[in-house]
């Protein structure tokens, strides 16, 4: 296990899904990921930028005051940082760590075109180490963004990507094949439903719980994507109600699955529910597609009222 800032940078490199706790990560950023939770962003932005005051080629402070920039809606200036850290990369590892950064900033103004070509900078970073697996993660990640910004030719071509690349791995166990297999099988149930195809995307849902089925290990983990799935395509084929009962069971933490749920109580004309559900999306400090989608959407919508 790496440990110090080797650790951190291996930590930001992760897909946001296969992020571990991040118990190595330098003092300063500790403290500033606990003013971020309480919602001290200036706070915290003011923390990093003292750390780049002493040291401008620090890029643990330069990728963390990013983060927070785009969580402040000042995503043009969050770029800056992160290009700057990738300038002062001292190696390959540091510099993919802000190519995904950018990638998550292009992401929150629901940018696909530009989150996706730094995403498949870091899709190539991880294929040219022979980690297929990442390199898949990275591929699915922006194809996400890309989903909801409409651009779902692109979408499904990185999923494709994404889905074939991870296949590749080697000694892959049926479980892993079948994980590739079931997120397919959600990214086009869910391309289907935006699509207006109906019977194509419900085909899809019911191929992915058949894999769930057929896979109960695996389905412990994967459960509640598949009620975002069911969720999700009965909200874009005009089912809120349908969708809201899906999305009950799905992870109530998540916000992009908060939105959701806004989206389909508004549909029905509640109006309440629906900002109570998008408060609590646009709170979110994390920096991942679910967050860049959600976290603009909401204070969108709350604006609005």
């Amino acid at each position: 296990m790496r440990t110090g800032l080797a650790g951190f940078l291996s930590f930001l490199l992760l897909p946001a899904a296969a992020q571990p706790p991040q118990a190595n990560a330098p003092e300063f950023i500790r403290e500033g990921q606990k003013l971020v939770r309480a919602g001290q962003l200036e706070e915290a932005l003011a923390l990093y930028q003292k750390e780049i005051e002493k040291n401008p080629a620090n890029t643990a402070a330069l990728n963390a005051a990013g983060v927070v920039l785009d969580l402040l809606g000042r995503t043009t200036e969050a770029r800056q940082y992160f290009q700057k850290s990738a300038d002062a990369a001292p190696d390959a590892q540091a510099r993919a760590v802000a190519w995904r950064q950018i990638a998550m900033s292009y992401a929150f103004d629901n940018d696909c075109a530009n989150s996706a070509r730094y995403g498949r900078m870091l899709y190539d970073y991880w294929l040219e180490r022979g980690n297929h697996y990442n390199a898949g993660e990275a591929a699915n990640e922006v194809a996400r963004v890309c989903i909801e910004a409409g651009a779902l030719d692109e979408a499904e071509k990185l999923y494709r990507m994404g889905t074939e690349t991870g296949l590749k791995e080697p000694n892959l166990s049926a479980d892993r094949r079948a994980l590739w297999n079931f997120r397919l099988e959600h990214a086009l149930g869910r391309l289907a439903a935006r699509r207006g195809q109906k019977e194509a995307a419900l085909q899809h849902v019911a191929a992915a719980k058949a894999l769930l089925d057929a896979h109960p290990e695996m389905a412990k983990q994967q459960q509640p994507f598949y009620f975002y799935l069911a969720g999700y395509v009965a909200l874009h084929t005009g089912d809120p109600r349908a969708a809201l009962e899906h999305l009950k069971q799905a992870n109530q933490n998540d916000p992009f699955i908060q939105c959701l749920m806004g989206m389909a109580h508004e549909k029905l004309g509640q109006k309440e529910e629906a900002m109570a559900c998008y408060k609590r999306a646009s709170g979110t400090t994390a920096h991942n597609p679910p967050a860049a989608f959600a976290r603009p959407f909401a204070a969108k919508k709350l604006g609005a009222r």
